[in-house]
């Protein structure tokens, strides 16, 4: 029924062409999160992204190998709606209800305005990070490990390694996320659980979106899966934070008025004159 798209594996392959790209993506994970956070971001994950598809090129990986064919635009293209669609639905259900509305509220969105989290969610999230870290993990690096280990082994480093990247973003995480928070607690120790459940996460994470490359073709499949739960994530963490402003104003402003209120009825009993007997 799905067709598997990926390359042969092959031996006697020189394995210092994947140590030169995982130290690559190593220097650049360093540079985007310590050295130089959100300082020229899309430029590194542009310039990125073509060094690795370069590194890819010069392995002896093709287009097709890396999900890039021109034949397989189309299903991934689609595959992508359908992901965006799907991820869209879950979010829409998960916002409704209290219990699984908390787990959106991400405090860090609280800071920024409406044309910042506008730019971050359709700029900086599909051209930035769903750019550079498609390319890295579900076109060059799974090319590389598959025709060298096999799809099983390839497909499973190539999703630990996805891991593993996430290490550096997710530290502190369990402070501006009050539902990851309640879940791993505090101080060091919920920090090394935060951290550890990021990397388990985005390991499985790194499994769906091979899935969907291999399936369709194309690394446009991912890309949109991608794009929808980090770039949507973002939008509606703003939206439900800023709904939840908005109902705490109201709810103080109501306390407010009430104490207003009852303090004046107090004032105008104590200046009303007391009976008495002359």
């Amino acid at each position: 029924m799905f067709e598997i798209v990926a390359p042969a594996q092959e031996s006697g392959l020189a394995w210092w062409p994947v140590a030169v790209v995982i130290a690559f993506l190593v220097v650049l994970n360093i540079v985007n999160n310590r050295v130089a956070p959100q300082t020229h971001y899309l430029l590194w994950a542009f310039g990125g992204s073509v060094l690795l598809l370069a590194f890819g090129l010069l392995d002896g990986n093709t287009w097709t190998d890396m999900g890039l064919g021109w034949g397989y635009l189309l299903p991934g293209l689609l595959w992508a709606v359908v992901c965006i669609g799907g991820v869209t639905a879950v979010y829409l259900i998960g916002s409704a209800f209290r219990k699984t509305r908390t787990a959106f509220h991400d405090e860090r969105m609280t800071e920024l305005s409406g044309g910042r989290i506008m730019f971050q969610a359709l700029i900086e999230v599909p051209f930035g990070t769903v750019l550079l870290e498609e390319i890295a993990f579900r076109a060059v690096l799974l090319s590389m490990l598959v025709r060298r280990l096999g799809l099983g082994w390839g497909l499973a480093v190539s999703a630990v390694l996805f891991g593993l990247w996430h290490i550096l973003p997710s530290i502190g995480t369990h402070e501006a996320n009050p539902a990851l928070g309640s879940v791993v607690g505090e101080g060091r120790r919920g920090n090394i659980l935060a951290v550890a459940l990021s990397v388990l996460t985005t390991s499985v994470a790194g499994v769906v979106f091979a899935g969907l490359r291999l399936f369709s073709g194309s690394v446009l499949a991912p890309m949109g899966f991608h794009w929808a739960t980090n770039g949507l994530g973002y939008a509606f963490s703003w939206l439900l934070i800023r709904e939840r402003n908005r109902r705490l104003a109201r709810h103080r402003a109501e306390v407010r008025a009430r104490l207003d209120e009852r303090r004046r009825q107090q004032d105008q009993q104590g200046s009303e004159p007391s009976g008495g007997v002359e």
